[in-house]
């Protein structure tokens, strides 16, 4: 499928002339417009005409001098208020991953004068739920389903779902997406084409109730779905955010990141080894005292411990998109934290650090690839290569990957062999420590570390603290915790992006902004679970790119997502409430920890566990010594919470290399399995088990496989 439109290729059979919205059915919908205040655009004749004005209900308003527009499902957004519609035709989609194949009918259009477009799917009348879910992204450009997974804006598999269980899609472009969009793209886009798509779905299926919708959105998704449910009211009915991080996470969760990757570069696989199942549980053994400290920092921001798993591929995520940012908005950090008092950059082991080296590039490769003269230090890992010569003199880009002599660059457009060019980290060096001069003003815990008893912050501070900045460009204003409708909120322990007790720290804020959230919030915390939605994600190059055995270490959250949209409707249009908030505290390091039993621990997640013995109470014991060709029993535990579903699936990967093979499996709530393996060569191993449940117990299904694992170690002499 292309990006920018439905291709032939993905909408088979489709009529090649333009179906428009019938213009007898303009007068009945004209009467609507009242209640969903918006005009609505008749094109009868030609694919690109644009629908007259028609009357519209007062324009909406802030709600403060300044503040973002607040949209109602009976007020007019201003910027969008003439929709047309310029393509309508039958399509069909077919998830790859799953086998499913929908068929529907697709609605392309887009507000007049604005670049705002929109993509409809609707399913046939007989599978229709009177329902829609929309999945939204602040970077996403385009209003078609992308393919694949996973769902970071509309992907073939999020419109698989959703028609098949029963709702149409809503998707835009974001008026062009974040920061292209101004204004519009923030949720203002979104609203407009969720309000509109009410109207041409009571059209399409000959009805009078108002379809009910629902909007998810992961990571600077998940700034976007919270800012849509706090900046309006009745256009949708709930809420999916997922990994959401605090206000102040961009760029300082990814800085933090980086300095630990660069401090505790040597000690990162015996830190590793320490957190892993059976390891030794104490992570700071060995560390210099700067590294004890670094790695007690980025704890206390929120890394998970757990994470580190992946430290070998790990390089600040998209850090190098946002420290421009940090540039053009904090021009003067970088020269002051090299020259003034109170920052590092005095300090001798960072000036060790900072390297400014000139070079020339001997070959340019493919994709952004350069050869230099000179194999550059691992410090400069997102650092600046500044062109000296050449059309480009005067110039610089980021270093985003190092590997030899060999460095990518994020456009190698103007550089040539023999281009003379400087290596310069003396941004990226000092933006590690952005977080110290970085205190919110609201209280955000992790930050806690850098202000002494009285409030008073430890380090300089900027002028400007720049997070929330970001935040509310992706989102229209910053997180308050005064949404509206309802909202699941899913987050993930071993989240080495969005901290993981960013959610936390939401609750809270909507605790004290509603009080009693029993009937409108909920979060669920997923256990072994990262930033990506979906580990089928690799493949595309989303998530642990390069990142070896990820199955073994972490589970797609993107089947809890599924089930809190049906549960989401089920608690909207029947009142049905769904499973409880997961049981967790944070602890004085601001790392999640979640109660053991499944019972105590709510959410949807089943609770695994897994060891060796002669029994199942060996399920306890995460930890072996055995001869080789010796048979060892690994016995595993597994539980689902209340009203979470049953155990569908079990899988081993015995020898932790990434290969995993089903075991029978009796449905039911809690179950005992047992496996006999032989480990034939020395060596440590870290057997793994997977367990799958499904709220109705549904084996066959593709939607709604909620997963966990446990894993554990085996030494074999």
């Amino acid at each position: 499928m292309e990006h920018g439109r439905l291709s032939e290729r993905s909408v088979r059979n489709a009529d090649c002339a333009t179906i428009q919205i019938q213009t007898r059915w303009s007068i009945r919908l004209s009467s609507l417009l009242l209640a969903f205040g918006l005009g609505l655009a008749v094109v009868p004749e030609s694919a690109s005409a644009v629908a007259q004005e028609q009357p519209v209900t007062s324009a909406c308003e802030a709600q403060s001098v300044g503040g973002p527009l607040f949209i109602t499902e009976n007020c007019n957004d201003p910027e969008l208020s003439k929709p047309y519609v310029d393509e309508r035709k039958p399509g069909t989609l077919t998830d790859e991953a799953s086998g499913v194949s929908v068929s529907f009918t697709y609605v392309h259009g887009g507000f007049s004068g604005t670049k705002a477009r929109f993509s409809f799917y609707f399913p046939a009348a007989e599978k229709y739920k009177g329902r829609f879910f929309q999945t939204t992204y602040p970077t996403i450009g385009v209003e078609d389903a992308a393919p694949g997974c996973p769902e970071i804006g509309t992907s073939t598999c999020s419109v698989v779902f959703a028609l098949s269980s029963g709702a149409y899609v809503v998707s835009t472009n974001n008026a062009g997406g974040v920061p292209a969009g101004g204004a519009l793209a923030a949720y203002r886009t979104n609203a407009a084409a969720a309000k509109y798509s009410r109207l041409i779905a009571l059209e399409m299926y000959k009805t009078s109730t108002r379809p009910r919708g629902y909007i998810y959105g992961a990571s600077g998704g998940a700034y976007q779905t919270v800012g849509s449910m706090e900046n309006t009211s009745g256009v949708w009915d709930g809420a999916v955010p997922m990994v959401f991080g605090v206000p102040n996470a961009i760029p300082n969760f990814m800085a933090s990141q980086l300095l630990a990757l660069r401090v505790l570069r040597d000690k990162l696989p015996q830190i590793a080894d320490a957190v892993a199942p059976g390891g030794s549980g104490d992570p700071f053994a060995g560390l210099s005292a700067e590294q004890r400290d670094t790695l007690k920092e980025v704890t206390r921001l929120g890394f998970p411990l757990s994470g580190w798993w992946q430290y070998a591929t790990l390089n600040g995520g998209g850090f190098w998109a946002v420290e421009g940012a940090v540039r053009a908005i904090d021009p003067s950090y970088m020269e002051d934290f090299w020259s003034k008092p109170g920052y590092e950059g005095s300090e001798p082991s960072v000036q060790a650090a900072r390297v400014r080296q000139d070079t020339t590039v001997k070959n340019v490769g493919e994709g952004n690839e350069l050869v230099l003269g000179v194999e550059p230090s691992k410090d400069l890992l997102n650092g600046d290569l500044m062109i000296k010569d050449g059309p480009k003199a005067g110039q610089s880009v980021v270093i985003t990957g190092i590997e030899g002599s060999k460095v990518k660059v994020v456009s190698a457009s103007g550089i040539t062999a023999g281009t003379a060019v400087r290596l310069d980290n003396s941004w990226a060096i000092a933006l590690q420590y952005y977080s110290r001069h970085q205190v919110p003003a609201t209280h955000q815990y992790g930050w806690d570390q850098y202000v002494k008893k009285d409030g008073a912050p430890l380090y300089p501070q900027r002028s400007v603290i720049i997070g929330p900045m970001l935040n509310a460009s992706s989102a229209g204003s910053v997180a308050s915790g005064r949404f509206h409708g309802k909202m699941i909120m899913a987050e993930s322990v071993l989240d080495v992006s969005a901290y993981p007790w960013s959610a936390d720290w939401y609750r809270q804020q909507a605790q004290a902004a509603l009080g009693d959230l029993s009937g409108s919030f909920r979060l669920w915390y997923m256990d072994n679970a990262d930033h990506g939605p979906d580990i089928a994600g690799i493949s595309a190059g989303v998530a642990f790119e390069h990142s070896a055995h990820v199955a073994d270490h972490i589970v797609s959250y993107l089947g809890e997502v599924q089930q809190a949209l049906l549960d989401l409707d089920a608690w909207v249009a029947k009142g049905i409430p769904p499973a409880e908030s997961t049981n967790y505290r944070i602890d004085a390091d601001d790392q999640v920890q979640l109660a053991p039993e499944a019972e105590l621990r709510a959410g949807i997640q089943p609770v695994v566990t897994l060891g060796v013995g002669r029994t199942s109470d060996a399920s306890s014991h995460p930890i072996a010594l055995v001869k080789k060709g010796t048979d060892i029993t690994l016995w595993a535990k597994a539980q689902t919470p209340p009203s979470a579903g049953k155990i569908v699936k079990v899988e081993w990967d015995f020898e932790g290399d990434g290969h995993f093979t089903a075991q029978p499996v009796s449905i039911g709530h809690e179950s005992a399995f047992k496996e006999v393996h032989r480990f034939v060569r020395p060596g440590t191993y870290f057997p793994v088990v997977r367990v799958t449940a499904q709220r109705d117990g549904d084996a066959n299904t593709p939607f709604g496989l909620v997963q966990n694992l446990a894993s554990m170690r085996v030494t074999v002499r």
